[in-house]
């Protein structure tokens, strides 16, 4: 459609929404959060359930109904969907289609995720890591609008990472890339939380995840059951500072060889911790490193794995449809080869 605007030559365009429709999902061991949307981003239908997850489960299957359900609640068939974009907590191989570091999720490993969904549900399908799609809706409309390089990091439950050089995604060779909670650092803890670790090190996702943070704050005498109730309790304790430095020990590794423009923090620890504990991280990472970074907090509110992901399947279905690219937000991209059989690619 057109409309006017001033001088004999002004024009103002929309797209046609119904050219063609996209998903997202934000999977996880609890509940998949579905939303479908048209090209032009008017959001027409969301949907939650949980959906089986444990190993030798028709994954696929019920994944699928999911999908039809909510396709219909948005007036459209499943198979009018151009692309389904999947936010997961994992890394996602591009050469295999496999999906590793998710043993919450086993009944989604061994298998070629992306080329099995496709073919049985009839529908484009991608997969990309929870922490990646987090990044790419803080570029599109969060703190991260205007910078070239930067760091995520992920507290909650568990431990997750994604970095961002250039505006794009670094995903690895092998789609491990930002999958931080693998590194090894020492523990800077004053307390003593009754963890015995490696003499290399432990494992940084061992150090920040929901479990550990728990025990720390409990050395420091604050009872809590997860990590997000242990910093909101916490008020003025020693618990934060060393906190802090278990974060800011795992970031000094990304800072040190990325050099980036900023470090968000975010997942639930982050939130209940905010801007304060942001800036508490940062005194610490600047004892560690070289340069200045500055630590802040994610902006995006809502399901920010879900919003990614849409972000995402609309920037490929609008590179189909109009020959409009935006390769930042453009899901895990494989040879056209790879899957010849495939709807849609």
């Amino acid at each position: 459609m057109r409309g006017g605007g001033r001088g004999p030559r002004a024009q103002l365009w929309a797209a046609n929404g119904s050219l063609a429709f996209v998903a997202a999902v934000d999977l996880t061991p609890h509940v998949a959060d579905f939303v479908v949307a048209d090209v032009a981003g008017v959001v027409l239908a969301e949907y939650r359930a949980p959906l089986p997850v444990h190993e030798g489960a028709d994954v696929v299957g019920a994944f699928g109904e999911a999908l039809t359900t909510v396709a219909e609640e948005a007036g459209i068939k499943r198979e009018d969907l151009a692309h389904v974009v999947i936010g997961a907590q994992g890394a996602f191989d591009p050469r295999t289609g496999l999906l590793s570091s998710a043993p919450h999720i086993p009944g989604w490993l061994g298998f070629d995720v992306p080329q099995k969904l496709s073919d049985e549900l009839g529908v484009d399908v991608l997969i990309e890591n929870d922490v990646n799609l987090v990044a790419v809706e803080e570029m599109s409309v969060g703190m991260a609008q205007d910078v070239d390089d930067f760091v995520m990091v992920w507290l909650s439950e568990g431990v997750g990472g994604a970095v961002v050089i250039g505006r794009r995604l670094l995903r690895g060779a092998t789609g491990g890339g930002g999958e931080i909670d693998w590194m090894r650092v020492p523990d800077p803890a004053t307390v003593d939380t009754g963890d015995v670790w490696p003499e290399a090190g432990a494992r940084f996702g061992n150090l920040v995840d929901s479990p550990a943070i728990c025990r720390l704050a409990a050395a420091h005498g604050i009872e809590a059951e997860t990590a997000w109730e242990a910093v909101e309790k916490a008020g003025k304790s020693p618990f934060l500072d060393d906190l802090a430095r278990r974060v800011a020990g795992g970031v000094a590794n990304l800072v040190a060889v990325a050099d980036p423009q900023l470090v968000l923090l975010c997942g639930d620890t982050s939130r209940a911790g905010g801007e304060a504990f942001a800036a508490l991280v940062q005194e610490k990472l600047h004892e560690l490193v070289l340069p200045r970074t500055p630590v802040g907090c994610a902006s995006v509110q809502g399901n920010a794995v879900r919003a990614g992901a849409l972000q995402s399947a609309l920037a490929k279905t609008r590179e189909d449809v109009f020959g409009v690219v935006t390769p930042t937000l453009l899901g895990s991209r494989r040879t056209e080869d790879k899957h010849p059989s495939s709807p849609n690619r």
